[in-house]
Formats: C-alpha cells, structure tokens, sequence
C-alpha cells in the first residue's frame, strides 16, 4: 500500500474522530440542562405516604376521573398478584371495600395532607411510610370543594415533612415531577411540565378550584400524592386525571398547594373551610351573545340573576351585567370567577368591573360567608298552556305567567313572560320549551305579553336576540339568530 493511500486513510479517520467528538461537544450542553430529579426524591420521599382507605359496610364505587380509586376488576391487577405475589395490592373482595391513595407530611408532628375523594366515608384510614410503618390515621377536617383531607397521626416522634412551596409563581413548561402509589407501587415517581395553570374544569362540585394542568403521568393511587417543582417544594395536590379509560393519557390536575394551605389552616382552627360569595349566578358568554352585548371577543361572565340581599344586589349588579375582572382580574371565561370570589375573605370590599349598556363601570361589593351547607339548586317548571298570543319572529308563543308558575320559579306578578308554544326550529334547537319564562329580552326587562312583542318589534331577520331565560330556580342567557323564514 502506497504512502499516499496511507495518508488518505489516516486523514479520513481524523476526519471521522473528530465528527464523532464534536456531535459529542453539541450534544453534551443539551443533556446537561436536562434536569437530575435524585436529590429532590431522595428528600422528599421519606415524607411521602401511602394511604389505605377501609369502608365497613357498602363497597366502594370508583370515582370517574379520580385517580385515587383502584378498580376491583382490574385485570391487570389480578395478573401481577398471581404471577408475581404483590403483598401491598388488595385482593379483589377487599379492594370493593378498600381506598388507595397517596398523601404527604406537612409538619412533623403529624398532620398529613390528601384529597377527600381518598377517605371520604371511612371507616378505618391508615398511612404507612417509607420505613414500611403502618400508622393509624385521624381524619381531622376535610373540604369536598377543594378536595382535601387533612389527617393527623402520632408517631411519639418528629417526622420527616415537605417543603411548601408557591404554586403562584407556577408558569406553562416548567419541570415538575410527582411521588405516589399509583396501583398499589409504593414511591413511583414520575415527571413532566406545567401544561397550563388556573385551569377551570366547570366541575359542579369543583368550581372553586383553578387547576395546575400537567403531562405528569398520574394514575389510580396518585391522588393526594405532592408535586413538587425543581426546588423540591411542593406545588400541588395530585386530584385528577381527563381520560376515557379510567388511567392516565396525558393530561392530569393538581390542587395548587397555597388554595390547599389557605382550607387547612381553617380546617386547623375554625373546623371549617371559609368560603367569600358574591350573590350572582353566572354563565359563558357565548359567540352570539357576544354579538348582542357589542363586545370585541366572548370574554367575561354574563349575570343571569341575582340573590337578594346579597352583596351584589347592595352594590347594584343586575341581570345583564356582564362581569369583566374581580377585584382587578380580568375574567376571561365565567369559570374564572368562582376560584376568585371564593378565596376571597369575608367582609372584604371588592372592586367589580361590569359592562352595562355598552359603557364599563366599577362597583365596589362587599363579600359575605358562604353558608357552610349550600348546595346546587335545580329543577325545571312546567306552565300550564293557556290561550295564545300572538306569533313573533322568534317563533314562540308567550302569556303571562300562572300562579304555579310564579311559585316555580319565584317570580313577582309582572315579571316576564311564560312560553306556551314553540313554533321555530331555532327556538327549539336552543333549547326553549312551553313553560320556560323569558325575563329579559336584549336586557330589557319584559313585565308582561305587550312589553314582550314591543321588544321584538324592530328584530329583522339575521339578528341576534338575547333571552334571559328562568326554568325552575335557575336563569341563563340563551342567543337566537332570527332566520330569514321566520318574518
């Protein structure tokens, strides 16, 4: 082989040594911002619990969405507790009457933070650590709005607790990672980002919580389990989980830990968790409504009634109003409020922005206490059809409102009107039904069958009505587009 061959393969080869060292010099920065999650388990774990939840009488149904169930027919489970012995999973028999979940410390002397839907009911709570002590556990309080359970045990010693952190400062793309015992295995841990925050899910019995949203793998067992951020602080409470499965798919749902530190410090001294209340009900603004309240986009909640004697009603919000910040935060959905007024302290005044008539005013309303014991109210009030009046570009027939009626949904003589006949489509397709009262058309306020029709007079086809509907005890806004048949 000749010399110049020689060099030519000698030159190639340091050619390929030095591609190869540097794709190692690019590729090596990369990795290296990759974040190392060992020091914060190796912290935090021994603070970490699992939670068995046990229920004397009636079996336990699982929770839809909540990962802190394990499903008694799950096969999987069956397999790995044939074939591979698994002491920690219960049988089959005692998982219809057993609830998995996860927890964490919070102080050393014992008080330990979870989610309610883990020991809601419970006969029997134990909690055992990672030294594999099993300890019997108090339920001292707990929240179902926000979720939380705040248990207590007594170890005569001081316990290891987590660090809390501030889930204010949380932002979209930061690392994350949560400990549990997803399906029974103690101390999984698993890691992701902030997917968003404040994340309303319209839940009728959350709607006080805005969610940290993750790609965190999250799974039966998880619930009440830490999130921690890169500072090994903890974040957030592991609650649920959007799948149509049952198991994780890459979205989950954290209680942020100041809302969930805030309910168990009252839990802790008033035995109760403290609720602000503005004394409105509220609904979406639609595209269409939109349209006919003259707003640039569908942002803020539209009032639909307001409680009297409340501190709305004081302050002189009306149905119609549509709510566009609480005390200096812009809504950009109606979910966003209940979070809002619901941690804000009673007795404090609060600036309420609102558009009314196409012009935008503040008013200041003072935030009563929630009653401890309120519950959702709903139902549906059927009018008995009377005579007729007549048709109108919505095509819907209306009188005035009987006596059962009234009753039904509270209402004072020369307040709306009743619906007795549906004759359009789009009426129908909206919803409307014979029976429904229409209080407000284009936020004017209807006292009878004349100032109903006198309402519509100028409607043309293609434009946009808005209704304020009641049925039962509850009103909501409802948009129809005037089709082109209909004059």
């Amino acid at each position: 082989m000749s010399h110049s061959i020689l060099r030519t393969l000698a030159y190639c080869a340091w050619i390929s040594i030095a591609a190869v060292t540097g794709a190692q010099a690019q590729t090596a920065p990369s990795a290296a911002m990759l974040p190392d999650f060992t020091g914060i388990v190796e912290k935090n774990a021994p603070a970490v619990v699992h939670v068995e939840a046990k229920y004397a009488g009636k079996p336990r149904q699982s929770q839809s969405g909540m990962p802190g169930q394990d499903s008694p027919d799950d096969p999987q489970a069956e397999i790995l507790r044939r074939f591979f012995g698994m002491p920690m999973m219960p049988s089959p028999e005692e998982q219809k009457h057993t609830s998995l979940g996860s927890g964490f410390i919070i102080s050393g002397d014992g008080y330990i933070l979870t989610n309610n839907h883990v020991v809601d009911g419970a006969d029997e709570v134990t909690v055992r650590l990672q030294d594999r002590r099993t300890l019997t556990a108090k339920v001292v309080g707990t929240d179902p709005k926000y979720d939380i359970a705040l248990l207590k045990v007594n170890d005569g010693g001081n316990l290891p607790a987590v660090s809390i952190g501030d889930s204010r400062t949380l932002k979209p793309g930061q690392w994350v990672l949560a400990i549990g015992s997803p399906f029974g295995f103690d101390y999984t841990v698993t890691q992701g980002i902030v997917s968003a925050v404040g994340r309303n899910l319209g839940q009728q019995d959350q709607p006080y919580t805005s969610f940290i949203q993750t790609d965190v793998p999250i799974n039966r067992g998880n619930s009440g389990g830490p999130l921690f951020n890169l500072q090994g602080q903890v974040v957030g409470i592991n609650s649920q989980i959007y799948s149509n499965t049952g198991n994780y798919m890459g979205v989950s749902f954290s209680i942020p830990i100041d809302v969930a530190m805030s309910a168990i410090q009252q839990l802790k001294t008033k035995g109760y968790v403290s609720r602000g209340v503005l004394g409105v009900e509220v609904q979406p603004v639609s595209d269409d409504m939109a349209k006919a309240f003259k707003l640039s986009s569908a942002t803020g909640a539209a009032v639909v009634s307001v409680t009297a004697a409340s501190g709305a009603e004081k302050a002189g919000i009306q149905a119609g109003d549509i709510i566009l910040s609480y005390d200096g935060k812009p809504l950009m959905q109606a979910s966003d409020l209940p979070p809002l007024v619901g941690m804000t302290k009673p007795g404090t005044k609060v600036p309420v922005q609102i558009l009314r008539g196409g012009g935008k005013q503040t008013i200041e309303v003072a935030i009563a206490e929630m009653p401890r014991d309120e519950q959702a109210v709903g139902g549906s009030g059927q009018a008995t059809p009377a005579a007729q009046s007549g048709a109108n570009a919505l095509g819907l027939t209306v009188q005035a409102p009987d006596g059962d009626t009234r009753q039904q949904t509270g209402l004072k003589p020369g307040q709306g009107v009743a619906i007795s006949a549906v004759a359009s489509e789009v009426a129908a397709q909206a919803g409307l039904q014979p029976g429904d009262v229409i209080l407000m058309v284009n936020q004017q306020k209807i006292s009878g069958v004349a100032a109903f029709h006198e309402a519509l007079r100028d409607v043309k086809p293609g434009n946009t009505v808005l209704l304020l509907v009641r049925r039962g005890n509850q009103s909501s806004f409802i948009a129809l587009t005037v089709p082109a048949a209909a004059r």
